[in-house]
């Protein structure tokens, strides 16, 4: 067995309660695996994301600016902390920094940098206004979405064949449920300021949900997957609780979208399954998602295996996933010296002692 000993960066180690990141879990499945023996560096965005002060998975923490400040604040960040750090893999944990990041890929690895992305047409192709297009290549359907420009589509919207409930969703990222005119308009106004336009809105489809996450090799093949069925989720619709299961159609849908846009890093599915059985692709996200740790659970650890991939390493075997296994997640408090707090603040990092 080979063991790495390499500096990994993760970025999201944010852990809102709400819609927690996923970089947490992706730190302790790297921590917890017997073939790692590396340093792990937390990237947030936030001086109270949790992972900046968590001893027992990062041994520093950094504060990035938030991607909207562009890529050269970005790429400055990233210079001024591998000087520091020494970091040999970059793995992004977030929706809304993987454009600026597969944008500057090529100046990233000329750091010496190693990344597992995928490529910018691959990016495009998963995005939320692409999904019908996505979902034909994956074999399932997809509940209806319309492209919207203004708030007043909410008060008229019955005359367009739309009603409440409904999803409405940025271009690249957030997703909030409505259930009138009113909250509708309000999801608009945030998403666009945040995110711009256009603004999607998406129909609801009922049934149950499940996901799945898995690693693309860029060759067409789909690598690890893992699935669940959601048990228990946050007002956000994030999972707080959820069980393994094993299914084939999900696994068929998942693999041909994969072989046909041959994708190259991590990825999750969200679908729902309707009243009729049939499977409705409502999302796929170009990363891990917040319960990645489960992969770890069920004999997966996929965050490690996307860690070979990115030092060209052979990922090997996965041994068959167990079914039945449920994650809870839970919240706990970490007590640390105002100092080390005040310290992200004026000096944007420390190591953890």
């Amino acid at each position: 067995m080979s063991v790495f000993s390499v500096t990994v960066a993760v970025t999201g180690v944010n852990a809102k309660p709400d819609n927690p990141g996923p970089g947490l879990a992706v730190a302790r499945c790297l921590r917890e695996s017997p073939e790692f023996n590396g340093r792990i560096v937390g990237l947030g965005y936030d001086a109270l994301d949790p992972g900046l002060y968590l001893k027992k998975y990062c041994d520093a923490g950094y504060l990035l600016p938030y991607p909207s400040t562009g890529d050269e604040a970005f790429l400055s960040a990233i210079r001024k902390i591998h000087e520091q750090e020494k970091i040999d893999v970059l793995i992004p944990c977030l929706d809304a920094e993987l454009p600026g990041m597969v944008r500057l890929r090529p100046l990233i690895e000329e750091m010496g940098i190693k990344v597992f992305l995928p490529t910018p047409e691959q990016l495009r192709m998963r995005n939320k206004d692409q999904l019908a297009e996505i979902a034909k290549l994956a074999g399932i359907e997809c509940p209806e979405i319309k492209s919207i420009t203004h708030a007043g589509f909410f008060y008229k919207c019955q005359e367009e064949g739309w009603s409440f409930p409904m999803v409405v969703k940025g271009l690249f990222y957030d997703a909030r449920f409505v259930h009138n005119a009113d909250e509708g308009a309000e999801a608009f106004r945030h998403i666009a300021a945040e995110w711009g336009l256009p603004v999607l809105v998406q129909r609801v489809v009922k049934g149950e949900e499940y996901n799945l996450t898995a690693v693309g090799d860029g060759k067409g093949n789909m690598l690890g997957e893992v699935m669940i069925r959601k048990r228990a989720v946050t007002d956000k619709g994030k999972a707080w609780s959820g069980v393994s299961i094993i299914d084939h159609a999900l696994y068929e849908a998942s693999a041909n979208l994969i072989k046909a846009i041959t994708w190259r890093g991590q990825l999750e599915f969200e679908v729902m399954r309707d009243q009729h059985g049939h499977y409705q692709l409502i999302e796929i996200n170009p990363r891990f998602p917040a319960w990645i740790y489960l992969s770890v659970g069920v004999g997966r650890n996929l965050p490690m295996a996307l860690l070979k991939l990115a030092l060209n390493e052979s990922v090997g075997d996965f041994r068959e996933p167990e079914a039945g296994v449920l994650f809870i997640r839970h919240a706990e408090e970490n007590i640390i010296p105002i100092a080390e707090f005040e310290n992200v603040i004026m000096q944007g990092g420390h190591h953890l002692q």
